[in-house]
């Protein structure tokens, strides 16, 4: 079982996680204010002391503690470490995203002692915190005796107020926060000289609450969150808690994500940089940061393999390395190296990273673009915009995080190669996307979720954009190899691209067809997805439906067979046996009732264009519908 502590953003986020897997674990708030949709979950409240929690997770078999709450709940972080160390029991930390503290104007303090001597100093002819209802017994010393007014914001419930009361806090001088609410136009309303907040990290608003007072030109302190158990495990989104519990209780889910290939390349590029920053004098870091397109860091395992520098010191080359994860996604790439090349140009004139200019290029196994409608124009590298974006990401975000150096990088570039990418590229649809020479660099969300619907839709949408680029008069969409060889043939003046693999996604390539305005689409489609197709199955997928025999009868009757024949149909295996069971002369009149069906359901998918069908026979006879 797995333990959830939480109350905040991030824990109803590690719930719905969880929720993924199906199985049942704990989730634990202090109070009963926070809603949250459980249906494999069992909710727990009430706070509990180390011992307490430790006595909970022998009792109920915890295996694994997802510390979810707030960064500021430093007496709960210490007892769920204190726990797990009795118990041996690994905890992961769903921490929240910061913005860098150097980017942020406003003067930092480690206590609210330290806060109360900063703002008394000050004189401020008003004040503001916006750290909450707990906050206010901590600074009581300063709104008791100061000479200004204190004004304190706090959540609009029952329990925040009954708190504030029990301080003495005057109502007068409570304000009320409301989801959603610009933090601009409390700060314009009170006008204070100096608020206070604490480092809340990018779910707690703490950005939009230093902008706000910055353009209003008002003085901000910020309390930085007290440090986290050196023994916790990091993680910043449901992305990383995912991966993390995999690896730590493998049965939890029953199947495992992956990473895609424009993640392993970013993270080996992000290795590779960091490689060629450091001469030996520190310890390498086993896993290196990922920022996926969501902002969430990812740390990923990467082997780096030396530097060597130029001879007047003005750039720097390394390399590493990432063997693809796939999980248990049916994925060619898995196992796969994924090796990055990164040449840093240095100078002695610091260069912000934040706009550090990356260039990236594939070398050996990376394929190489020939057609129009890809993501990379003709002749480049096929690695696709998110990747080469995550890239150059990671290497500034890198470069964010390292320590000042005496030679700063003010150019980066990137080489990547894939050493079995040609060989592989041959059993994949790179060819016919006029991609040569290697396999592509891609991935939209960084993770690859198993046997994931998205991924190959993603790879439809790519074909189709080529097939539109080619000027094709005509787009065939068809399930795979066996049905395109006969439509092909069907249509010998059409060009390979063409000729799109819909696999069982019907409805979603019709689809993307229409939203594409492809004027004339062809689906081909053999006698087993047909039938499902007819009786509306727009997926048809195994998984999703299976063949209806007494559907079946009721398409064989309707063709004109007697009842002795649509008897017959119960014992049928598989649908292709109907092209031997039925009378040659009743399979015209079948196909069409079959078509007339499958048409029903696919039209309106192609409002905007002309859809013709092609019912293909296991011989290769085709019966059409317009």
């Amino acid at each position: 079982m797995i333990l959830i502590l939480g109350g905040t953003t991030e824990g109803r986020t590690a719930a719905k996680t969880l929720e993924e897997a199906g199985q049942p674990f704990y989730y634990s708030t202090r109070g009963d204010e926070q809603e949250v949709t459980l249906h494999h979950g069992i909710r727990l409240q009430g706070g509990m002391d180390a011992a307490a929690l430790a006595d909970f997770c022998r009792q109920h078999d915890i295996r694994l503690l997802v510390d979810a709450a707030h960064p500021f709940a430093a007496q709960l972080h210490q007892n769920v470490a204190e726990a797990a160390a009795r118990l041996s029991l690994p905890v992961v930390r769903f921490e929240r995203l910061y913005p860098p503290r150097e980017a942020c104007p406003v003067e930092w303090v480690d206590s609210y002692p330290e806060a109360m001597e900063q703002i008394r100093q000050r004189h401020p002819s008003s004040f503001l915190a916006l750290t909450g209802v707990q906050s206010i017994e901590k600074i009581a010393p300063l709104w008791h005796d100061a000479d200004f007014p204190c004004y304190f914001r706090i959540l609009d419930r029952d329990s925040s107020r009954h708190l504030a009361d029990r301080q003495r806090f005057p109502r007068e001088r409570l304000l009320y926060y409301h989801e959603g609410e610009d933090e601009r136009q409390l700060l314009e309303q009170l006008r204070p000289d100096i608020i206070l907040l604490k480092e809340s990290g990018l779910s707690g608003g703490f950005k939009e609450k230093v902008e706000a007072a910055a353009s209003l030109g008002i003085r901000v302190l910020a309390l930085r969150r007290p440090p986290l158990p050196a023994s916790f495990i990091t993680v910043t989104g449901e992305h990383g808690l995912r991966r993390k519990v995999e690896q730590l209780l493998p049965d939890f889910y029953a199947q495992h994500t992956g990473l895609t290939t424009g993640t392993c390349a970013t993270a080996a590029a992000v290795a590779a940089t960091w490689e060629a920053l450091h001469d030996g004098d520190q310890r390498r870091p086993d896993e290196f940061p990922v920022v996926l397109p969501d902002g969430e860091i990812l740390s990923v395992a990467a082997c780096t393999n030396g530097r060597t520098v130029s001879a007047d010191g003005r750039t720097v080359c390394a390399s590493a390395s990432v063997v693809k994860d796939a999980g248990d996604d049916p994925d060619i790439t898995d196992g796969l190296t994924i090796e990055a090349r990164v040449v840093l140009h240095l100078s002695d004139q610091p260069c912000a990273p934040d706009t550090l200019p990356v260039d990236i290029d594939g070398g050996t196994g990376v394929g190489r673009v020939t057609l129009p409608g890809l993501d990379a124009a003709v002749g480049q590298a096929a690695i696709n915009a998110t990747p080469r974006r995550m890239i150059a990401t990671g290497i500034r975000h890198l470069l964010s995080t390292l320590p000042q150096q005496s030679l700063h990088p003010t150019r980066a570039e990137v080489i990547l190669s894939v050493p079995q990418g040609e060989e592989i590229a041959r059993r994949t649809f790179n060819p016919r996307l006029g991609i040569v020479g290697g396999i592509s660099i891609i991935g939209t969300s960084g993770i690859v979720k198993p046997f994931s619907t998205e991924a190959f839709i993603h790879s439809i949408a790519k074909s189709m954009d080529v097939a539109r680029a080619t000027g094709s008069p005509r787009v065939v969409i068809n399930s795979g190899a066996k049905s395109e060889r006969f439509v092909r043939a069907y249509y010998p003046d059409l060009p390979p691209q063409a000729f799109v693999h819909y696999g069982n996604f019907i409805g979603e390539t019709l689809k993307l067809a229409d939203s594409l305005r492809v004027r004339r689409v062809t689906l081909g489609v053999m006698i087993g997805k047909a039938v499902k197709l007819a009786e509306g199955h727009l997926d048809t997928h195994s998984r999703q439906v299976t063949m209806n025999r007494d559907y079946i009868a009721s398409l064989v009757r309707e063709a004109g067979c007697d009842d002795n024949l649509c008897a017959r149909i119960g014992s049928l295996t598989l649908a292709r046996e109907l092209w031997t069971l039925l009378p040659q002369a009743l399979l015209p009149s079948f196909a069409h009732v079959v078509l007339t069906h499958c048409y029903r359901h696919c039209a309106p998918l192609l409002p905007h264009g002309e859809l013709t069908l092609l019912l293909i026979s296991e011989e290769g006879n085709i019966y059409t519908r317009q």
